[in-house]
């Protein structure tokens, strides 16, 4: 039994008066009330209360000891109600990682307005196209785009995304347009190549079944931005995020192709370490992104001709 229990139940049984009094409001019998006290008075070696049958006092010892008691109960409420309110106040230290471009285009230039809301905090950026290991790290959270699979993190779905094989009008126009996947073999296909990347292949679904088509080509880059820069000029066909592409569709700069065989599940996620209490400042940060995102004709806004790099691995 936990000492913070035993004083309780001693403080109880005496504003109540009486251990079944004691008992109602604890929700358990008094023969519970007076194994607890009785706990309490072999661990502290002394009797805090006479027992009779016409009632119960405190002894000298137990007039000591009953105000004191109070007060560490009040300050225990009081200390354990300000770290709950801190579970939901936005303030601290809030680190965060994710890929180069996107976080340069969609998560640094929101987080001005987000600190305006919650002045308490500090907000630190670190982005990269490689996958960071956030415990290790040092990092309390991650944008990532595509599917996670370690069961240490928890992954929320910020914004639908599938990836997509595209091009310049004009690039097809002298190259022809792929029918199936297996025809990106005879295009000139810039492929991200950070780490292997997409040099082991892109990915398609056919039937309901993921495969692989290894492509190639005459430019490759560890860098999504200038990769798809690349695209853009027409000098290659790439495989990239639909949040990406949006508005050179819209604006007819490119064109997709193979759409029948593109994998949906490719989502815009945030991902945090398992942990027992999310801190409010990512829980918070998470749905401010969410909810941005997902404002109609957000993506579509956006783009080079508008002086903001779009792209990402």
């Amino acid at each position: 039994m936990d000492r913070h229990t035993e004083i309780r139940s001693f403080v109880l049984v005496t504003e109540k008066g009486s251990f079944a009094a004691a008992a109602l409001v604890e929700g358990v019998t008094p023969v519970v009330m007076g194994r607890r006290l009785d706990a309490l008075e072999r661990r502290l070696g002394v009797r805090l209360m006479h027992r009779s049958t016409r009632g119960l006092a405190l002894t000298a010892l137990g007039e000591q000891f009953i105000e004191p008691c109070r007060q560490l109960l009040r300050d225990f409420d009081i200390t354990e109600n300000s770290i709950s309110a801190g579970r939901n106040t936005v303030r601290g230290h809030l680190v965060v990682s994710a890929p180069a471009a996107f976080g340069r285009s969609h998560v640094a230039p929101h987080a001005p307005a987000f600190r305006a809301i919650h002045p308490d905090l500090k907000m630190s950026f670190n982005f990269t196209d490689s996958v960071v290991d956030l415990v290790r790290e040092g990092y309390d959270m991650a944008i990532r785009i595509g599917e996670v699979q370690d069961p240490n993190y928890v992954a929320v779905p910020l914004f639908p995304n599938r990836r997509v094989v595209c091009g310049t009008p004009a690039y097809f126009e002298r190259h022809g347009v792929p029918a199936i996947p297996e025809d990106l073999v005879r295009h000139n296909c810039l492929a991200f190549n950070l780490q292997g990347g997409q040099q082991r292949g892109w990915t398609f679904q056919r039937d309901g079944k993921l495969f692989a088509v290894r492509v190639d080509g005459d430019l490759a880059c560890n860098d999504g931005e200038l990769l798809f820069d690349w695209v853009r000029q027409g000098l290659g066909i790439g495989w990239r995020s639909t949040w990406e592409i949006q508005a050179e569709l819209k604006r007819g700069e490119l064109v997709t192709m193979l759409d029948d065989y593109a994998v949906h599940d490719y989502p815009i996620q945030a991902v945090y370490p398992q942990q027992r209490y999310l801190p409010a400042k990512i829980r918070h940060f998470i749905d401010y992104l969410k909810d941005i995102y997902r404002r109609p004709g957000y993506w579509e806004k956006l783009g080079a001709a508008d002086g903001i790099g779009m792209a990402a691995p």
